[in-house]
């Protein structure tokens, strides 16, 4: 048991790939938490897929694709602003005419005669081919964003709990979706290059999920569901490793089945409260009693 763990650290490559996701599983695994519990995933998950052209772009001109992200997402957010505020309908329609429209640009310029070889990896990822580079990026922004999230955490809890708290606290409640929005940008910078643009969702949004259903209270909800990060993180690697298959799609796929895991354990009733399944975490307002 112990050979089929330390096999793989024979290798730079699965070393690195290592360090990406623990680094990706712990900044994730907490900012997670935010995403689910202020119901802001389908914003994380937009933001992810509407840098593609950006990140397409950069790998044509041969620039950093950390630059090339962080472009795609000022211009994502700045359209998807533009067009909630000037469309007629919903706002999450006006999101996904945007982001639709900037990935469908995006696949555009990568089905181009211009296109590298390899190109496609920009979509799924490449945790195996990430560099000391990208490692020393992900650690910087990493820090930076749980840095943050460490200052504000009695500002989040507070505000979720009374939205009308923020003029007081000296943040209004967009204001703070607007940081966490960003927040969310700087997390999947990092992540892009590792899962892609399909799958960096996965690791933002599925070990909240999962630590939503299996705790009631802030704290450990956010230790957990770094926890399950990791886990399925170094699980999903050495799966790869023995059985020849994609990195991140194997690290997602633990992701899921960890997830269905726990929500099967949350549905059964526990003694002495027969009458009812678990109750989860629901929403921010439910954790300000945690302070």
């Amino acid at each position: 048991m112990i050979d089929w763990i330390t096999d793989p650290l024979a290798y730079g490559t699965t070393v690195r790939a290592l360090t990406e996701i623990v680094l990706l599983g712990t900044v994730g695994g907490v900012i997670g938490c935010w995403i689910v519990l202020y119901e802001i995933s389908y914003s994380a998950e937009s933001l992810a897929h509407g840098l593609f052209p950006g990140l397409v772009g950069a790998a044509l001109l041969g620039l950093p694709l950390l630059l090339g992200g962080a472009v795609g997402i000022l211009i994502a957010a700045a359209l998807i602003a533009i067009a909630s505020r000037s469309s007629t309908d919903t706002t999450d329609t006006a999101i996904a005419v945007v982001v639709t429209t900037l990935f469908g640009l995006g696949v555009l310029m990568a089905l181009s005669p211009q296109s590298p070889p390899g190109i496609q990896e920009l979509l799924f990822g490449d945790l195996l081919g990430v560099s000391d580079a990208d490692l020393l990026a992900a650690a910087l922004i990493g820090a930076a964003v749980l840095g943050v999230l460490w200052v504000m955490h009695d500002r989040l809890l507070a505000i979720g709990f009374d939205r009308g708290t923020g003029p007081k606290l000296g943040l209004s409640a967009a204001a703070v979706n607007a940081i966490l929005l960003a927040l969310v940008a700087a997390t999947i910078l990092i992540g892009v290059q590792g899962l892609g643009n399909l799958l960096v969702a996965a690791i933002l949004v599925g070990p909240a999920a999962a630590a939503r259903l299996l705790t009631t209270r802030i704290r450990p909800m956010i230790i957990t569901s770094v926890l399950i990060a990791l886990v399925s993180g170094v699980a999903g690697i050495c799966i790869s490793f023995y059985a020849k298959t994609a990195a991140g799609a194997s690290v997602v796929c633990v992701l899921v089945f960890i997830y269905l895991v726990a929500a099967v354990w949350s549905a059964i009733p526990r003694r002495g409260n027969t009458s009812s399944p678990r109750q989860p975490v629901q929403t921010p307002e439910q954790q300000i009693s945690t302070t």
